[in-house]
C-alpha cells in the first residue's frame, strides 16, 4: 500500500540526494500496510517527483527522537524543536529505498486527485 505525503522541496531534495534518512511528522498514517511513500513536493513545484520504501516508524518522545536520528535527520535541531514544540509524542518515518521519477507527475493527470494533501492521502483507495 502507497501513502502520498506532501514535503517541502528542500527537504524532498535531501532526500533523493540521501543526505535526509528521516521524515519528521507530527501524526502518522494509521494502516500498518502502507510501505510506500510517494513524494508530493509542494507550492511552489507542485509535482510527485518520486517514492521510498518505508524502513521502519518510529515513536517517540521528540528529544529521544532527535537522539535516535541526528545523526541523519537531515534538519536542524532548532528546526526540529519548534516542529515538535509541545508535543508528547513524535514519529519519524525511516527512508530505506528511493526511486526519483524521470518525469515529475502531478495530482490530477497520474492519481486522479484534485487538490494537494494537507499531510498524506492513501493511493490505493484514490486511484
Amino acid at each position: 500500500m502507497k501513502v502520498l505525503l506532501a514535503i517541502k522541496e528542500e527537504f524532498a531534495s535531501k532526500i533523493f540526494e540521501g543526505s535526509k534518512k528521516y521524515e519528521f511528522r507530527k501524526s502518522i498514517f494509521k494502516d500498518s500496510r502502507v510501505k510506500t511513500i510517494v513524494v508530493y513536493v509542494s507550492s511552489p513545484v507542485k509535482k510527485v517527483i518520486g517514492e521510498f520504501e518505508i524502513d521502519s516508524v518510529l515513536k517517540e518522545q521528540p528529544e529521544n527522537l532527535w537522539n535516535l536520528t541526528k545523526d541523519h535527520a537531515g534538519i536542524k535541531k532548532d528546526f526540529f524543536d519548534e516542529y515538535f514544540e509541545n508535543r508528547e509524542s513524535a514519529y519519524a518515518i525511516k527512508i530505506k529505498k528511493t526511486v526519483k521519477y524521470d518525469k515529475p507527475k502531478t495530482l490530477f493527470d497520474d492519481f486522479n486527485i484534485g487538490f494537494a494533501p494537507q499531510s498524506y492521502v492513501y493511493l490505493d483507495k484514490v486511484i
